[in-house]
Protein backbone atom coordinates (compact mmCIF):
# COMPACT_ATOMS: atom_id res chain seq x y z
CA UNK A 1 0.00 0.00 0.00
CA UNK A 2 2.70 1.97 0.87
CA UNK A 3 4.95 1.80 -1.93
CA UNK A 4 2.24 1.23 -4.79
CA UNK A 5 -1.17 2.48 -3.40
CA UNK A 6 -0.32 6.30 -4.52
CA UNK A 7 0.43 5.70 -8.10
CA UNK A 8 -2.27 2.63 -8.50
CA UNK A 9 -5.24 3.18 -6.21
CA UNK A 10 -7.25 6.13 -7.07
CA UNK A 11 -9.05 8.88 -5.09
CA UNK A 12 -12.67 9.40 -5.27
CA UNK A 13 -13.44 12.20 -7.56
CA UNK A 14 -16.16 13.93 -8.14
CA UNK A 15 -15.56 14.55 -12.00
CA UNK A 16 -16.98 11.53 -14.70
CA UNK A 17 -13.96 11.35 -16.36
CA UNK A 18 -11.64 10.80 -13.53
CA UNK A 19 -11.71 6.77 -13.91
CA UNK A 20 -10.75 7.12 -17.62
CA UNK A 21 -8.01 10.04 -17.16
CA UNK A 22 -7.01 8.03 -14.67
CA UNK A 23 -4.82 5.72 -17.44
CA UNK A 24 -1.90 7.17 -19.07
CA UNK A 25 -4.12 6.17 -22.10
CA UNK A 26 -6.93 6.10 -24.09
CA UNK A 27 -8.53 2.68 -24.29
CA UNK A 28 -11.53 0.40 -23.58
CA UNK A 29 -12.49 0.41 -20.07
CA UNK A 30 -13.76 -2.71 -18.00
CA UNK A 31 -14.99 -2.35 -14.65
CA UNK A 32 -14.37 -5.04 -11.83
CA UNK A 33 -16.79 -4.31 -8.89
CA UNK A 34 -15.71 -6.80 -5.84
CA UNK A 35 -12.53 -8.05 -6.83
CA UNK A 36 -11.61 -9.72 -3.52
CA UNK A 37 -8.13 -10.70 -3.71
CA UNK A 38 -7.94 -9.54 -7.25
CA UNK A 39 -6.09 -12.83 -8.82
CA UNK A 40 -8.41 -13.03 -11.66
CA UNK A 41 -8.25 -9.39 -12.03
CA UNK A 42 -4.40 -9.46 -12.45
CA UNK A 43 -4.86 -12.85 -14.85
CA UNK A 44 -7.19 -11.22 -17.06
CA UNK A 45 -5.46 -7.23 -17.13
CA UNK A 46 -2.04 -9.73 -17.91
CA UNK A 47 -3.91 -11.29 -20.81
CA UNK A 48 -5.20 -8.17 -22.06
CA UNK A 49 -2.88 -5.24 -22.15
CA UNK A 50 -4.38 -3.28 -24.68
CA UNK A 51 -7.79 -2.91 -22.32
CA UNK A 52 -7.57 -0.54 -19.19
CA UNK A 53 -9.23 -2.50 -15.67
CA UNK A 54 -10.94 -0.58 -13.01
CA UNK A 55 -10.85 -2.56 -10.26
CA UNK A 56 -13.05 -1.36 -7.01
CA UNK A 57 -12.97 -3.18 -3.60
CA UNK A 58 -13.65 -2.07 -0.10
CA UNK A 59 -11.56 -4.43 2.05
CA UNK A 60 -7.95 -3.47 2.41
CA UNK A 61 -6.67 -6.81 1.88
CA UNK A 62 -7.63 -7.30 -1.21
CA UNK A 63 -6.00 -3.52 -2.38
CA UNK A 64 -3.11 -5.27 -0.98
CA UNK A 65 -2.91 -8.58 -2.94
CA UNK A 66 -4.10 -6.67 -6.24
CA UNK A 67 -1.34 -4.28 -5.27
CA UNK A 68 1.06 -6.84 -4.74
CA UNK A 69 0.23 -8.60 -8.30
CA UNK A 70 0.47 -5.08 -10.02
CA UNK A 71 4.01 -5.08 -9.05
CA UNK A 72 4.76 -8.41 -9.54
CA UNK A 73 3.20 -8.66 -12.74
CA UNK A 74 4.41 -5.64 -14.19
CA UNK A 75 0.97 -4.23 -14.93
CA UNK A 76 0.05 -1.14 -16.37
CA UNK A 77 -3.67 -0.86 -17.24
CA UNK A 78 -4.75 -1.55 -14.14
CA UNK A 79 -6.08 1.21 -11.30
CA UNK A 80 -8.09 0.63 -8.19
CA UNK A 81 -10.41 2.98 -5.95
CA UNK A 82 -11.18 1.66 -2.75
CA UNK A 83 -14.72 3.08 -2.08
CA UNK A 84 -18.45 1.89 -2.51
CA UNK A 85 -19.40 0.91 -5.88
CA UNK A 86 -22.57 3.38 -6.60
CA UNK A 87 -20.14 6.08 -5.42
CA UNK A 88 -17.89 5.43 -7.90
CA UNK A 89 -19.92 4.97 -11.04
CA UNK A 90 -21.83 7.94 -10.66
CA UNK A 91 -19.10 9.98 -9.62
CA UNK A 92 -16.39 8.66 -11.78
CA UNK A 93 -17.61 7.12 -14.68
CA UNK A 94 -18.63 8.63 -17.90
CA UNK A 95 -22.32 7.48 -18.55
CA UNK A 96 -21.99 5.13 -21.87
CA UNK A 97 -18.52 4.69 -21.56
CA UNK A 98 -17.52 1.26 -20.37
CA UNK A 99 -16.91 -1.87 -22.70
CA UNK A 100 -17.93 -3.72 -19.68
CA UNK A 101 -18.15 -4.70 -15.83
CA UNK A 102 -17.33 -7.88 -14.22
CA UNK A 103 -18.95 -8.90 -11.25
CA UNK A 104 -17.29 -12.31 -10.16
CA UNK A 105 -18.80 -14.40 -6.76
CA UNK A 106 -20.46 -11.55 -4.93
CA UNK A 107 -22.00 -12.49 -1.63
CA UNK A 108 -25.02 -14.40 -1.64
CA UNK A 109 -25.99 -13.12 1.76
CA UNK A 110 -27.66 -16.44 1.66
CA UNK A 111 -30.59 -15.83 4.67
CA UNK A 112 -33.78 -14.82 3.17
CA UNK A 113 -33.45 -11.79 5.70
CA UNK A 114 -30.60 -10.52 3.81
CA UNK A 115 -31.36 -10.86 0.58
CA UNK A 116 -31.61 -7.22 0.07
CA UNK A 117 -28.16 -6.36 0.64
CA UNK A 118 -27.39 -8.83 -2.65
CA UNK A 119 -25.05 -6.46 -4.98
CA UNK A 120 -27.15 -7.56 -8.09
CA UNK A 121 -30.80 -5.39 -7.59
CA UNK A 122 -32.83 -3.23 -10.33
CA UNK A 123 -31.86 0.26 -9.17
CA UNK A 124 -28.21 -1.44 -9.10
CA UNK A 125 -28.39 -2.92 -12.91
CA UNK A 126 -30.29 0.05 -14.08
CA UNK A 127 -27.04 2.15 -13.14
CA UNK A 128 -24.62 -0.19 -14.49
CA UNK A 129 -26.41 -0.30 -17.45
CA UNK A 130 -25.94 3.26 -18.17
CA UNK A 131 -22.90 3.28 -18.00
CA UNK A 132 -22.33 0.54 -20.76
CA UNK A 133 -21.01 1.84 -24.17
CA UNK A 134 -23.99 0.04 -26.80
CA UNK A 135 -22.84 -3.31 -26.82
CA UNK A 136 -20.73 -3.05 -23.70
CA UNK A 137 -21.15 -6.89 -21.80
CA UNK A 138 -21.76 -7.38 -17.99
CA UNK A 139 -20.83 -10.41 -16.67
CA UNK A 140 -21.58 -11.90 -13.42
CA UNK A 141 -20.82 -15.37 -12.03
CA UNK A 142 -22.00 -16.72 -9.11
CA UNK A 143 -21.47 -20.54 -7.41
CA UNK A 144 -24.54 -20.29 -5.71
CA UNK A 145 -27.63 -21.36 -7.09
CA UNK A 146 -30.76 -19.18 -5.85
CA UNK A 147 -28.42 -15.87 -6.14
CA UNK A 148 -27.75 -16.80 -9.95
CA UNK A 149 -31.89 -17.74 -10.38
CA UNK A 150 -32.69 -13.87 -8.97
CA UNK A 151 -29.68 -12.54 -11.06
CA UNK A 152 -30.93 -14.01 -13.96
CA UNK A 153 -34.73 -12.52 -13.31
CA UNK A 154 -33.18 -9.04 -12.37
CA UNK A 155 -30.65 -8.87 -15.65
CA UNK A 156 -33.68 -9.91 -17.98
CA UNK A 157 -36.06 -7.55 -16.63
CA UNK A 158 -33.70 -4.54 -17.42
CA UNK A 159 -34.62 -3.00 -20.65
CA UNK A 160 -31.41 -1.77 -21.97
CA UNK A 161 -29.54 -5.23 -21.49
CA UNK A 162 -30.09 -8.31 -24.10
CA UNK A 163 -28.87 -11.97 -22.83
CA UNK A 164 -26.14 -13.43 -25.20
CA UNK A 165 -27.33 -16.65 -24.16
CA UNK A 166 -30.66 -18.83 -23.81
CA UNK A 167 -30.36 -18.33 -19.83
CA UNK A 168 -27.27 -19.20 -18.42
CA UNK A 169 -24.18 -18.40 -20.86
CA UNK A 170 -21.07 -20.93 -20.58
CA UNK A 171 -17.86 -19.58 -18.87
CA UNK A 172 -16.42 -17.48 -21.54
CA UNK A 173 -12.87 -18.34 -21.34
CA UNK A 174 -11.85 -14.52 -20.63
CA UNK A 175 -13.25 -15.26 -16.81
CA UNK A 176 -9.99 -17.29 -15.23
CA UNK A 177 -11.14 -20.49 -13.03
CA UNK A 178 -9.83 -19.49 -9.73
CA UNK A 179 -8.26 -22.35 -7.43
CA UNK A 180 -11.21 -21.87 -5.08
CA UNK A 181 -13.99 -22.59 -7.92
CA UNK A 182 -11.93 -25.00 -9.42
CA UNK A 183 -12.46 -26.78 -6.19
CA UNK A 184 -15.82 -26.49 -5.59
CA UNK A 185 -16.16 -28.16 -9.20
CA UNK A 186 -14.16 -30.82 -8.09
CA UNK A 187 -16.91 -31.40 -5.32
CA UNK A 188 -19.66 -31.52 -7.53
CA UNK A 189 -20.63 -27.53 -6.93
CA UNK A 190 -22.36 -25.42 -10.01
CA UNK A 191 -21.23 -22.19 -10.95
CA UNK A 192 -23.65 -20.01 -12.65
CA UNK A 193 -22.33 -17.27 -15.61
CA UNK A 194 -24.44 -14.54 -17.08
CA UNK A 195 -23.61 -12.55 -19.64
CA UNK A 196 -25.58 -9.21 -20.88
CA UNK A 197 -24.72 -6.62 -23.21
CA UNK A 198 -25.90 -3.45 -23.44
CA UNK A 199 -28.59 -2.77 -26.35
CA UNK A 200 -27.43 -0.47 -29.32
CA UNK A 201 -31.11 1.04 -29.00
CA UNK A 202 -33.50 1.37 -26.36
CA UNK A 203 -35.78 -1.96 -26.21
CA UNK A 204 -39.16 -1.63 -27.94
CA UNK A 205 -42.59 -2.27 -26.25
CA UNK A 206 -41.36 -6.04 -28.06
CA UNK A 207 -38.41 -6.50 -27.19
CA UNK A 208 -38.34 -6.89 -23.19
Amino acid sequence: MAELGPRFVLPLSTGTDGAAAAFDRRAPLVVEIGFGMGAATAEIAAAHPETNYLGIEVHPPGVGALLKEIGERGLGNVRIVQDDAVEVLERMVAPASLAGVNIFFPDPWHKNRHHKRRLIQPPFVRLLATRLAPGGTLHCATDWQPYAEQMLEVLADEPSLVNSSDGYAVRPMSRPLTKFEQRGLDRGHGVWDLVFSRRDSPAGAGDR
